[in-house]
C-alpha cells in the first residue's frame, strides 16, 4: 500500500521539478539498459526519487522498469540515473543481446535424430 501511495504522490510532481528543468540526460541510457545499485550508501539529503531508484536497484532493473516503478516517464528517469551514475550510487550494464538465430541445418539434424529414435 505504501508503494502505491508513494507512486501517486511522485507522479503528481511535475517532471521538470524532479529533474530541475533538465530535459535530457548527459549519458546515453537506452530503456533496456540494466541498472544496479553500487552499494555506496546514499546521503540522507538525497531527493526522494533518487533514493527510491537506489532502493529498487538492489537487483538488476532496466531503465523502463525503474520508470514504471516510479510512475515517471523514461526520459525523466534517464536524467535521474545520469546523476546517480555520476555520483557513483548506481552502475549500468549493457542490455542482454538478443539470442542469435540457431543454425537451421543443425536443428534439422537434431529433429531427424529424434524422429529416428521414435
Amino acid at each position: 500500500m505504501r508503494d502505491e501511495e508513494e507512486a501517486r504522490g511522485t507522479s503528481a510532481i511535475r517532471p521538470y521539478v524532479i529533474t530541475k528543468g533538465r530535459s535530457g540526460s548527459s549519458r546515453d541510457l537506452p530503456w533496456e539498459t540494466l541498472v544496479l545499485a553500487s552499494g555506496v550508501t546514499p546521503p540522507a539529503t538525497l531527493q526522494p526519487e533518487y533514493l527510491r531508484i537506489v532502493e529498487r536497484c538492489q537487483g538488476l532493473l532496466s531503465v523502463a522498469e525503474i520508470a514504471a516503478h516510479l510512475g515517471q516517464p523514461p526520459p525523466v528517469v534517464q536524467v535521474l540515473l545520469a546523476d546517480l551514475i555520476e555520483w557513483g550510487l548506481v552502475e549500468t550494464r549493457p542490455p542482454v543481446p538478443p539470442a542469435r538465430r540457431a543454425d537451421v541445418s543443425l536443428l534439422r539434424k537434431v529433429l531427424h535424430g529424434l524422429e529416428s529414435r521414435l
